[in-house]
């Protein structure tokens, strides 16, 4: 019995230590006493008030049973994620890139040396290795002016060449102003495109002139009338911008398809406020779904009109890949109106610079490789490939993941984090409350004045042009002038059973034309039973 009432009141010992301490201080305190009596008897007393304080409080049960030593969990679990990634995570552990993913950027960043010594550190016998076929007969160098790629269909009066490596959409609100101006800095000494995100146009994208993608989510930021709806005659000013490239609808993003957005009153900023034109004091809402169309027709209605407003220039759309049917009408509504959009961009549900409720980062949305070939191989069996450019987003850094995207079906490639990650990103993962201690995803005066635009414009330069210097030799290796001489048979994978297949093997692969024969839900259930039925079921007049 006394052992066990012992054990039960030890749980208060470091409390009381620190008050017997306090006590035994201040009984021996006098005027003349040392630095060090004074300052240990200011900290034994603060404990011990603090260890009073865990003792009242009822919100903590740790701190209630275990006064001031319960600070330590708290602690430790603050410094958690940084204890991970320095002290005990491996180079290849992805959570979400790994460390030699991050060293990379950072290397090519830096134009420091990105070679690796003494061969691979990956298990190149274990299911999913991908590598590259090679070619005995290597092509000749591979210039960087020449891995571009022409976006613009048939309505198309302003046709854009785009690089096949551009920045993925991020806004200001977001990102900092100086991360935003490094970008676009960077973007313009390298020829590339900068997509806004869904927060509109900022001073801070227009400062140095760097090529933009204008995003335009369900909120029509910087193109929206008091209600919320969409303003056409403010959408042409800023769409005939020389600055602005191209126009892209956003339907859904990876981190959070499906899910609107709230930007509350207290984080809206007069410089905000005036780049998404909303009003000071109030809560701005992004809507889940579009006020401007209400199904596939009236999607591809909406595309026309905005190519129209801009004066020709490509218009397309972002989404991520989520109920089939709905993607196959969408197919459809193409076919019925003779509308296309000039590109689509496949965002990957492993994307993930907007954050999100955890249920929708980890169980919501395709994956990018899935959700890419999908649309690449359902545009060949409408006839409507050649007419659209694809774009691929989600978790690129490297010239091999732009290889293997482009195998699967992509024209370009976008990155987001590749390109935080290049302007200092350390992965803290603090980037939802503006408190990221790169300066590069907050608001904060102080943090981000620790980020030179000027700087971290060059290291974003750098980036893009190491990556594509890299790219440019994995094509020559491989006997290609072009990412789009690429193919899925280009890419080896070690299936489950550990036997090395083309990719293609485990990939949706149709004809040109099938789906517009009769039998067209037939040439999907090739790939799985079942397919067949969403095209079957698919309307352009409903989502």
């Amino acid at each position: 019995m006394a052992t066990s009432k012992l054990r039960t009141y030890s749980r208060y010992t470091p409390w009381m230590l620190c008050i017997l301490s306090a006590l035994f201080i201040v009984w021996h305190w006098s005027p003349a006493s040392s630095f060090m009596m004074w300052f240990l008897g200011v900290i034994f007393i603060a404990l011990s008030f603090l260890g009073l304080s865990d003792f009242r409080q009822k919100h903590h049960a740790i701190l209630r049973n275990y006064p001031v030593s319960g600070h330590i969990r708290f602690l430790f679990e603050t410094f958690r994620p940084e204890i991970r990634q320095y002290l005990l995570e491996s180079d290849t552990e992805k959570l979400p890139f790994s460390r030699n993913q991050r060293s990379l950027v950072y290397q090519r960043a830096k134009g420091a040396s990105d070679k690796r010594p003494l061969g691979t550190i990956e298990d190149v016998y274990k299911s999913g290795t991908e590598w590259l076929t090679h070619t005995a007969n290597p092509s000749g160098h591979v210039a960087l002016s020449s891995l571009r790629t022409v976006v613009g269909g048939k309505d198309c009066t302003q046709p854009y060449s785009i690089s096949v490596f551009n920045i993925s959409a991020m806004s200001f609100g977001a990102l900092s102003a100086n991360a935003i101006m490094a970008l676009n800095k960077g973007a313009k000494m390298g020829g590339f495109a900068h997509d806004t995100g869904e927060g509109s146009v900022s001073p801070y994208h227009r400062k140095y002139g760097g090529d933009l993608i204008w995003e335009l989510g369900s909120g029509y930021f910087g193109c929206r009338k008091m209600d919320g709806t969409f303003d056409p005659d403010l959408f042409a000013k800023v769409a005939n911008e020389p600055q602005i490239k191209m126009i892209e609808i956003k339907l859904s993003q990876g981190a959070k398809p499906g899910h609107g957005g709230v930007l509350p009153a207290a984080k809206i900023t007069p410089e905000i406020s005036e780049t998404r034109g909303i009003p000071m004091g109030q809560d701005c809402v992004s809507p889940a779904a579009h006020s401007a169309f209400n199904s596939p027709l009236e999607l591809m209605y909406f595309i026309r009109e905005l190519r129209q407003l801009s004066n020709g220039k490509p218009v397309g759309m972002k989404l991520c890949i989520g109920k089939l049917r709905e993607w196959f009408a969408m197919v459809k509504a193409m076919l019925e109106t003779g509308i296309t959009p000039d590109f689509i961009v496949i965002d990957g549900s492993e994307g993930g610079t907007g954050a999100a409720p955890v249920e929708f980062v980890d169980h919501v949305g395709t994956p990018m490789r899935d959700g890419l070939r999908l649309i690449h191989a359902t545009l060949i069996g409408a006839g409507l490939r050649s007419q659209i450019k694809l774009g691929a987003s989600g978790k690129i850094i490297s010239a091999f993941d732009i290889t293997r995207a482009c195998a699967i079906g992509a024209d370009w490639c976008n990155s987001a984090r590749g390109f935080m990650f290049a302007v200092g990103c350390i992965q803290a993962r603090t980037c939802h409350t503006d408190l990221c201690p790169t300066g590069v995803a907050t608001q904060d005066e102080m943090r981000q004045k620790a980020l030179d635009p000027e700087d971290k414009a060059h290291r974003v330069f750098h980036y893009h042009q190491n990556t594509l210097h890299a790219l440019s030799e994995l094509l020559s290796a491989a006997g290609f002038n072009h990412t789009s001489d690429l193919s899925a048979d280009s890419v080896i994978r070690r299936n489950e059973a550990g036997i090395a297949v083309p990719l293609s093997n485990s990939l949706l692969h149709l004809e040109d034309g099938e789906l517009l024969l009769k039998d067209a839900n037939l040439h999907l259930d090739r790939h799985f039973f079942g397919l067949g039925k969403y095209w079957l079921d698919a309307s352009s007049h409903q989502w």
